[in-house]
């Protein structure tokens, strides 16, 4: 008998690819979108298959239905979408979570929070393991999201303690691949973008920070394996690539990758931003038996492919 799995945010970047995989794992996928910072075009070619459904819903408003399992994946995740309307952006967090967790209890249903690697803010430690509790900046500009997730964190956590809600709680690192939005200003898609169009690179900083790439089909993976193990593991688990590299390499390659006759220009470094970011995974390795198997070549190579169609695609269409 096939499970009903409820996914949130189920038409976004991660949350298309998600669906995707819990089809192929042969469940029936309800996906709930209001399409804030997400396309309808991600589930196109979901949408004839007769064990999807979409539903267009805010999730700051309660939601029922009956499922076995929720991946709660709804929120905007890049800075440009999350600070375009902040109060919006804490809602979905912390209202959200509330909505879902309070669907989890009526259903017993098990359920997963994708959390972030934003609940270290600009960390003090090197990489971050899960016990570390963050540097977080409460009242800037991307507190909105980084305090929001958060206090969804608190949520999940006191709703296992009080209800004994069977929650899974991810900490997500940087995570790329096809279908990123085109405009929501991480610095994968704005590089592949830029070099493709022969436009400057634009690095904040002086391209020394630090970040750590995954490619969507590992996080993926790890999500499943996360919600599928038999044990009472709650997390958080970070959930990333621990391979660092600076901008300046990022950059370096993509430009290498396009063939692009991009040049690099500096601006100053957004408020708040962090100077390294780089996730220790022996917690996932342990629990989940999973690491990335990935290399950036390779992902990289497959997201400028996407791009590269897309902007083909939007130049016959004109």
């Amino acid at each position: 008998m096939r499970d009903s799995i409820l996914v949130t945010g189920g038409a976004g970047f991660l949350g298309s690819h998600l669906c995707e995989r819990l089809l192929r794992d042969g469940h029936d996928v309800m996906c709930v979108d209001n399409y804030f910072s997400s396309s309808r075009s991600n589930i196109y070619h979901l949408l004839d298959n007769p064990h999807f459904e979409m539903v267009r819903h805010d999730l700051t408003v309660p939601f029922y239905a009956e499922v076995q399992a929720i991946y709660n994946l709804a929120c905007p995740a890049s800075p440009i979408h999350y600070q375009h309307d902040p109060v919006r952006t804490i809602k979905t967090n912390v209202q959200g979570a509330i909505n879902m967790l309070g669907l989890a209890k009526r259903m017993k249903a098990k359920i997963f929070q994708a959390s972030t690697s934003e609940v270290y803010g600009d960390p003090q430690i090197h990489p971050q393991h899960e016990s570390y509790w963050g540097n977080v900046n409460p009242i800037g500009i991307r507190s909105c999201y980084d305090e929001g997730k958060r206090c969804a964190e608190t949520l999940f956590f006191d709703y296992k303690r009080q209800y004994n809600i069977d929650i899974r709680v991810a900490r997500i690192f940087n995570t790329y691949g096809p279908r990123m939005h085109k405009h929501d200003g991480r610095v994968v898609s704005n590089f592949i973008l830029q070099a493709l169009n022969n436009e400057s690179i634009t690095i904040y900083g002086d391209g020394q920070q630090t970040r750590s790439f995954c490619y969507v089909d590992d996080m993926v993976e790890a999500f499943v394996r996360f919600m599928n193990i038999k044990e009472d593991i709650s997390g958080p688990i970070n959930l990333g690539n621990p391979t660092e590299f600076t901008i300046s390499e990022l950059a370096d390659k993509v430009v290498a990758m396009t063939g692009s006759r991009s040049k690099v220009i500096y601006k100053e470094l957004p408020s708040d931003d962090p100077k390294q970011r780089q996730p220790d995974i022996t917690q996932a390795k342990k629990s989940l038996d999973w690491k990335p198997t990935i290399e950036l070549d390779e992902g990289l190579q497959k997201t400028i492919t996407y791009f590269d169609q897309l902007l083909s695609n939007e130049m016959n269409s004109n």
